[in-house]
């Protein structure tokens, strides 16, 4: 049987694991390769996005600039709800891109 004691000595243990856990899985970065990022045209260079796939493509648009990015605006890469625990570059660029207001 635990006691209180053990269990008080426990839990903060046991909160760290789990934050550091979701830390390192936010890390994750989306390859161009990964199925969700091909079926948006997702590309982590914006200038290679495929120009006549993609014709709402314009140059200037980045993950970095979209209204989905969760980034700051200097970090290098942020996360993105379309790609749950995963970031996308700043640089990059998909089909769901919508400008910031």
């Amino acid at each position: 049987m635990t006691s209180r004691r053990q269990f008080i000595q426990i839990v903060p243990v046991a909160g760290a694991a789990l934050l550091t856990g979701r830390e390192v899985m936010a890390q994750a970065m989306v390859a161009d390769k990964d199925p969700q990022a091909t079926a948006l045209g997702y590309v982590s260079d914006a200038t290679k996005a495929d120009k006549a796939k993609y014709k709402n493509y314009a140059a200037g648009q980045t993950c970095g600039n979209c209204a989905l990015y969760q980034g700051k605006p200097a970090d290098a890469a942020g996360a993105c709800p379309l790609f749950a625990g995963k970031q996308v570059a700043a640089k990059g660029w998909c089909s769901a891109y919508a400008k910031k207001a």
